[in-house]
């Protein structure tokens, strides 16, 4: 896992510092989003990602106890607040979209925001829609003991690096795009 995660974390090094090369050297990149509703939409978000980090990390804290059944249930957690992440990026998706806002253009200027921005977040939803699939495998067979403590602890580690790369992403695509 931690060499998917290093060669993961790469990929995901490489098209955040493209995007800022092409976001400075940018003059009319746009700022699309007003702080109400469009950064306390994706504050949200992120706060059901970080609280999805807290459930993931109590899967594994009970797991490591040996309480099987409170760790699936927690896992459960993780996997509803995963999706329930998907579903509030996919609202947004559908906003920006009837705004005019597609991988080919945007109604503020600069084409390529909108290849960006469904690029980077598409990446990350796709990852997030990955670490739910997994959860549901893990979740599934931890109760009867199909997988371990460090099954879980795993599991964990690809879920956390999940919610790290959006700390990054949040900032980078949304506050700094507030208008002003």
């Amino acid at each position: 896992m931690w060499l998917f995660l290093v060669s993961d974390a790469l990929t995901f090094t490489a098209l955040i510092l493209s995007y800022a090369f092409v976001r400075v050297s940018s003059p009319a990149w746009p700022r699309p989003f007003d702080f109400s509703p469009g950064i306390l939409f994706a504050t949200l978000m992120t706060f059901v990602l970080l609280t999805s980090s807290l459930t993931m990390a109590t899967a594994v804290g009970a797991m490591r106890e040996g309480r099987r059944g409170v760790a699936a249930a927690w896992i459960a957690a993780t996997i509803a607040c995963g999706a329930l992440f998907i579903a509030l990026h996919l609202t947004e998706w559908r906003h920006l979209i009837a705004q005019g806002v597609t991988p080919a253009a945007n109604p503020w200027g600069v084409p390529l925001f909108g290849a960006v921005f469904f690029g980077l977040t598409g990446l990350h939803m796709a990852h997030v829609a990955s670490g739910i699939v997994y959860l549901t495998i893990l979740g599934a067979g931890v109760r009867p003991g199909r997988f371990s403590a460090e099954d879980v602890e795993v599991g964990g580690l690809y879920w956390h690096f999940v919610d790290l790369v959006w700390m990054f992403l949040f900032p980078l695509l949304y506050l700094t795009a507030v208008k002003p």
